[in-house]
């Protein structure tokens, strides 16, 4: 878990510091997202529409992930 939250801030850090300098720049946001050929309206768009596909079949698959998972950690041999 130390390593997992350790690389989180890594990197929280760099893009900190690379949002900085680019914003030293005058190169913000909109302009990336404009020289890629969308808004920042298209891509919330995309967002919205990407997050309501996946979390059906998020859930759909937990349905059978979750118990399976489940029965085999009950059945494993004790540790140690």
């Amino acid at each position: 878990m130390l390593r997992f939250l350790s690389t989180v801030l890594k990197i929280g850090l760099v893009s900190l510091i690379t949002g900085a300098v680019l914003a030293e720049f005058d190169v913000s946001a909109a302009d990336l997202l404009a020289g890629a050929g969308l808004t920042p309206e298209e891509l919330a768009d995309y967002a919205v529409r990407t997050w309501r596909w996946a979390l059906p079949n998020i859930i759909l698959g937990s349905m059978i992930v979750l118990p399976v998972w489940l029965v085999i950690y009950l059945f494993r041999p004790p540790r140690g």
